[in-house]
């Protein structure tokens, strides 16, 4: 149990945690527009990706029936 205890000149060498400062409303536009690209990328992707399985599905059932 005693190797789990921090010593108080311990906690001064721990790193601590700096706050994000909020952002102004130019710096918030960029971040949301950033966001809704990543966003719409994943979901071109996701999209694309479903088409190409259900087209190679559809060309299975074909080729078995």
């Amino acid at each position: 149990m005693g190797k789990y205890l921090m010593r108080f000149y311990e906690f001064n060498s721990t790193p601590t945690i700096k706050p994000i400062k909020p952002m102004n409303p130019k710096q918030y536009r960029l971040y949301s527009l950033k966001r809704n690209k990543d966003n719409a990328k994943k979901a071109y992707k996701a999209e694309k990706d479903r088409q190409t399985v259900s087209n190679a599905q559809q060309q299975i059932f074909k080729a078995t029936h």
